[in-house]
């Protein structure tokens, strides 16, 4: 969907942003833009390592119960 756009779309949407929320805005949103997308990843992370942990504390049992 976005490769569609192209660098004169990509001008026009920046262009846009900066006559809608001026130039003293645009840092500012960029800023809360990417402690967003990083603390998704970071959440995202953390979820993907506590299901593997579960996995691993499954394995682990049914190998105990495989023992007994």
């Amino acid at each position: 969907m976005l490769t569609n756009i192209g660098i004169p779309g990509l001008i026009l949407v920046l262009v846009l942003a900066l006559i809608i929320f001026g130039p003293k805005k645009l840092p500012e949103i960029g800023r809360a833009m990417g402690q967003t997308l990083k603390e998704f990843k970071s959440s995202t992370k953390g979820m993907l390592e506590d299901h593997s942990q579960s996995e691993d504390e499954k394995k682990k049992t049914d190998d105990t119960v495989k023992n007994l």
